[in-house]
């Protein structure tokens, strides 16, 4: 059973000049395909130029995360809270191609301090994630989730609004928030820094396997701190996750492969080509 990253930034501009042998790399070690999400409006053609080229491995997501880039913020990462009227300039262009789209993401809630400053940029953030949300749910469309230290905040959204199709993905919050998750059937990702985490490996040894998938994040959690992260990866997320459940390598895949179909129905036709 090949394997699936179920959210990976290959339109970054870490993989600007060798993109192709990244993807070739990936296929070489057994991944089947990557679902490849976006995080503002400037990355939503380069997401759907990635899926034309290598429309065997490339799944797209769009979607606005709860970071935006700004190179006038006035924190040294150059990143804001998002905005409504980040919403509405990229609303139209989500309604346009939805019907290529595997899930609308990467989206959600982040309430990291140097980031989200105030209780106006919260809200902020929580109206642009269930208007999201929302537009999965008029689709039949799943969501890829950000949720950094705002896990059980994104949970209980997306319980309110009815979400059922949805990823929770490299979820840095408290297993029993996670389990509340699990009891509304969401899916939760494992990305290769598990390897590093205590957090993560707590995380996988209390939910359940089907509940499970696994992810690269790639560019971003890799194996080692301050390196590259590339989809082929995903075999130490596996690798991993089987040491915690006490399964053979061939199980998880089995088990996470057979949970990415269940959710993203369009991986099907590359896992089983």
């Amino acid at each position: 059973m090949a394997t699936v990253d179920v959210h990976a930034h290959l339109s970054d501009h870490a993989f600007e000049h060798d993109i192709d042998d990244v993807i070739s790399k990936a296929k070489e070690a057994g991944v089947a395909a990557a679902l490849v999400v976006s995080e503002s409006l400037s990355d939503f053609p380069l997401v759907l130029g990635l899926a034309d080229r290598h429309p065997d491995f490339v799944l797209p997501c769009l979607g606005l995360h709860p970071v935006q880039p700004d190179s006038e913020a006035v924190d040294s990462f150059g990143q804001r809270s998002v905005t409504i009227k980040d919403y509405e300039e990229a609303e139209a262009v989500l309604e346009e191609h939805h019907h290529r789209l595997a899930a609308i993401g990467e989206i959600g809630l982040d309430f990291t301090p140097r980031v989200c400053r105030t209780p106006e940029e919260k809200e902020a953030q929580r109206e642009v994630f269930s208007r999201q949300i929302k537009l999965a749910q008029k689709y039949d469309l799943p969501v890829n989730v950000h949720s950094r230290s705002a896990g059980i905040h994104a949970i209980n959204l997306l319980k309110e609004l009815g979400a059922t199709k949805v990823l929770l993905h490299a979820f840095d919050g408290k297993a029993s928030s996670a389990l509340t998750g699990v009891e509304s059937g969401f899916f939760f990702s494992v990305p290769a820094s598990i390897c590093r985490s205590p957090q993560k490996q707590k995380l996988v040894s209390r939910l359940p396997m089907s509940n499970l998938l696994l992810e690269t994040d790639s560019p971003a959690l890799a194996p080692e701190k301050m390196e590259r992260n590339v989809p082929a990866n995903i075999s130490i997320s596996c690798e991993h996750v089987a040491q915690i459940k006490k399964m053979s390598i061939s199980e998880v895949k089995e088990i996470t492969t057979q949970n990415a179909i269940r959710l993203f129905p369009t991986l099907a036709k590359l896992v089983h080509r």
